[in-house]
């Protein structure tokens, strides 16, 4: 996660008074897939366990979302596009790999694109969040 981004998930998880995101227990670079000889890591911006406890937790400690209602984030500094919409959909089927008990996916992005976004009513999982620059 950049520089940029990181503060977008961060309010958008804490708020920008730190009291009215969504809240839960916020685990930013989230492994949704080991790397192996034959793939690659792949990461989320963030999942966040919507019905953990407030806090920031390391990646460290290895909390799964197995059996919990998660909001997997994606995020870009940038205007919503193929890549950030690409990102959304896939890491939507990956972290479904851990068996949670339900899934939200968020594409935070700076700018919505009137052409792109409607192309993701094919995936009602996944919403577009638009924080502009400065908000974060």
């Amino acid at each position: 996660m950049s520089l940029l981004e990181s503060p977008m998930v961060r309010a958008y998880w804490g708020g920008s008074d730190g009291l009215h995101g969504v809240g839960g227990t916020l685990i930013e670079e989230f492994v949704l897939v080991q790397p192996s000889s034959t793939s690659a890591i792949r990461r989320a911006d963030a999942v966040i366990l919507v019905d953990g406890e407030r806090r920031i937790a390391s990646w460290r400690e290895m909390l799964s979302p197995e059996g919990r209602d998660v909001i997997v984030v994606q995020a870009k500094a940038h205007r919503l596009g193929m890549y950030l919409m690409g990102q959304a959909v896939f890491s939507g089927i990956l972290v479904r790999r851990f068996n949670p008990r339900s899934v939200k996916v968020v594409a935070l992005c700076t700018q919505d694109d009137s052409v792109l976004h409607p192309l993701l009513d094919a995936h009602p999982d996944v919403e577009v969040v638009v924080m502009p620059v400065g908000s974060g």
